[in-house]
């Protein structure tokens, strides 16, 4: 008898913490899911974070560390993730606004096709921040949190001026240009960026783009497709580099780095040959190939920084506080200027990866050694 009470009483424990822990299962895009970390009891408030995709690993990051940092302060969380289809994140964001969040936090993959849901937001008095990608044509956004996207590509150009020694050189280099998605305003800046640095160069023939692609429009690459950033270097490898290499591959993100890397081994590159290439995110991937020699740069933008000041954000438009910010200036979205909060971002190479990725703990050995 003791002993099928006992079962009876372990049963019922079981059954209490498979409901205090969400049920059978979760995934990344729910609101209960996290790491197995302590919650702050719930503060009854409710926040949309939605992101663009799972297939590029730094907005995996962005989307954990904002879950993990607002349910630390008792918020719940709707985290979801629209796989770079934009009727998806139009939907999940109705979805978001009909269940009443108290916040929204968007990551746009398109804002353009996102006016018409922001408008909704605006109607139901929901405060919303831009992460990372600036929500463009609407005043329904309140505040915008990012890296110094302009600084980023001076960052990009001023690393390709010193490692090329372009103020020195005495022969004249190859480049071509990768740039981000025309949908994106921080692609736009990016650009301008780069070239307030590189500009130079190109007109006293220092630097030679013998595709001739090097303004925005040209260059420009719809989606931050890796495939589509292979397809044009094995493109210009064939058309234009036939019989000269290519010297330097001044790209955006460590996406198109991947796909110029497999243009090039397609091409018979070797290590004698090969350019230098650039890139964005300081994905693990692209640290390996750092390391590697493969690829020759990154920037390193901390998400962890990045979502902390997003999340002071929340919780001042939630609570009815004042978030810090930083510039009031420079992000006109063609409605009004958005008050922002800009981060800094930091050059990696291999003289500087352990510093900025390992020793900080952002990354392990293992990590990078386990990279696919």
């Amino acid at each position: 008898m003791k002993k099928k009470l006992l079962s009876v009483l372990l049963a019922g424990v079981m059954v209490l913490s498979l409901a205090a822990c969400g049920g059978g299962g979760s995934s990344s895009s729910s609101s209960d899911g996290g790491d197995g970390g302590e919650k702050a009891e719930s503060n009854g408030k409710k926040v949309g974070v939605a992101m663009p995709t799972q297939s590029s690993e730094r907005w995996i990051k962005d989307g954990d560390n904002m879950k993990k940092q607002l349910e630390a302060l008792g918020y719940k969380v709707d985290l979801q993730y629209a796989e770079d289809d934009i009727p998806t994140q139009t939907s999940q964001l109705e979805t978001m606004i009909a269940q009443g969040v108290d916040c929204l936090v968007i990551a746009a993959i398109d804002s353009g096709a996102l006016v018409n849901v922001l408008d909704q937001a605006k109607q139901a008095n929901i405060p919303v921040i831009a992460y990372d990608r600036l929500l463009m044509d609407t005043d329904a956004v309140s505040y915008y949190a990012s890296f110094d996207n302009e600084g980023v590509g001076r960052k990009i150009g001023e690393y390709i001026e010193t490692k090329a020694d372009l103020a020195n050189a005495s022969e004249p280099q190859t480049i071509e240009f990768f740039m981000g998605s025309p949908d994106d305003n921080n692609a736009v800046l990016l650009h301008k960026g780069v070239m307030s640095v590189l500009e130079k160069y190109l007109k006293d023939g220092k630097l030679v783009c013998k595709s001739g692609r090097t303004s925005f429009e040209d260059t420009c690459i719809l989606r931050w497709s890796q495939e589509t950033a292979q397809q044009n270097c094995e493109n210009y490898l064939t058309g234009f580099y036939a019989d000269e290499d290519l010297d330097i591959a001044c790209s955006a993100f460590d996406g198109f780095a991947y796909g110029i890397k497999a243009a090039l081994e397609g091409a018979g590159y070797k290590e004698d040959n090969w350019p230098l290439i650039t890139g964005q995110d300081a994905e693990v991937m692209a640290v390996k190939n750092i390391i590697e020699g493969k690829q020759t740069q990154t920037i390193f933008k901390d998400t962890g920084l990045l979502a902390e000041k997003c999340v002071t954000m929340v919780q001042a438009v939630v609570e009815g506080g004042e978030p810090e910010i930083n510039d009031t200036e420079t992000y006109d979205n063609h409605k009004l200027v958005v008050p922002s909060y800009l981060c800094e971002p930091v050059s990696l190479d291999k003289d500087n990866y352990k510093e900025l990725v390992i020793d900080s703990g952002y990354y392990t050995e293992e990590d990078i050694e386990k990279a696919e």
